[in-house]
């Protein structure tokens, strides 16, 4: 009964999760398309917030609630996933244009976030002081409050900067349905709601699951929580690229990479420090190398094609086998 009761609260997390962000999204789009801003600049801001809202919502909960490894593997399994699984699968539907700005300014961005998060998260490894580097449930470091500070204030200067390209760039018109402020106020509250909500929702049930079936808080987190709290990106990514939207669903992705990185990570850790597990260290180091795969699609031509689609899903695939297995 427990486990049944469990499952069906984690499915009810879910759906105010993605239904929470798509009222989030289509508020503050609509806001962001009176004030005439690009596409790019929507989906790597806007509705990058919005798509990533879920992810905030579960890491800060497990966080206070002392779920550390749910609050990073969330992050990191999400971001992985975005990677892998929702570019690819775009891509293999109809190969995906990359915008110039994505491809020299905010996918590094993205790398160096990665790389600041291992460099901060790290520090028992990197100081010799890891008690079993070969036992995965081992303290790799931690995310102190004023590592937490630096990553909030990384994420405040590339949201400034991100503004500063936009208004460059507002004569570019944005098509889609423009509601009254009123409304999208309404919707953007109400998209708050459902996602804090149904955060604390799966964070609690997950963790009952965690327990049910014997799996680790890291496991969880980078399959059920990682995979439910990215279905947002994965809809609107494919949403915008199936509309010709490309730098939407591109932007979508990266930005939800960076704002995961930086402000998730930098609020929870500001909050509450929060703990690494060599295993969550040795899934950044994945991370890491996975990025640095896909931004090797990124700039061996001017669109991601169906084959690189394939061969990035078949890698989220012989990821997921190995974080079980493990």
């Amino acid at each position: 009964m427990d486990l049944i009761i469990n499952l069906l609260l984690l499915a009810a997390g879910f759906v105010l999760l993605i239904k929470g962000a798509d009222f989030f999204v289509e508020g503050s789009a609509s806001v962001a398309r009176f004030f005439h801003v690009p596409g790019v600049i929507i989906g790597l801001t806007i509705v990058a917030m919005g798509t990533s809202a879920p992810e905030l919502a579960v890491s800060v909960s497990a966080g206070l609630s002392g779920s550390n490894e749910i609050a990073v593997s969330n992050v990191v399994g999400s971001n992985i996933f975005n990677l892998l699984m929702v570019l690819g699968i775009c891509a293999i539907m109809k190969p995906l244009p990359v915008d110039p700005g994505i491809k020299k300014r905010d996918f590094p961005i993205s790398l160096a976030a990665t790389l600041l998060l291992i460099l901060l998260g790290g520090n028992l490894i990197f100081t010799g002081r890891c008690t079993d580097i070969h036992n995965v449930d081992a303290a790799a470091g931690t995310l102190f409050r004023w590592n937490g500070l630096i990553l909030v204030t990384a994420f405040v200067l590339y949201l400034a900067y991100t503004i500063y390209i936009a208004r460059k760039n507002r004569t570019e018109e944005e098509e889609g349905e423009q509601i009254s402020i009123g409304r999208s106020i309404l919707y953007i509250l109400m998209g708050l709601a459902g996602i804090i909500i149904g955060g604390q929702l799966v964070v609690n049930s997950a963790k009952t699951l965690a327990a049910i079936w014997g799996m680790s808080e890291t496991l969880i987190g980078l399959t059920i929580v990682a995979i439910g709290t990215s279905l947002p990106e994965l809809v609107t990514s494919i949403v915008a690229s199936s509309k010709g939207q490309n730098g939407m669903a591109i932007g979508n992705v990266v930005g939800s990479n960076i704002f995961n990185l930086l402000l998730i990570l930098g609020v929870s850790g500001t909050l509450h420090p929060i703990g690494i597990t060599v295993a969550s260290f040795v899934d950044l180091g994945m991370l890491l190398g996975v990025s640095m795969i896909a931004y090797a699609f990124v700039c061996s031509g001017r669109r991601i094609n169906r084959v690189e689609g394939a061969v990035m899903v078949l890698m989220y695939v012989a990821y997921t086998a190995y974080a079980i297995v493990r």
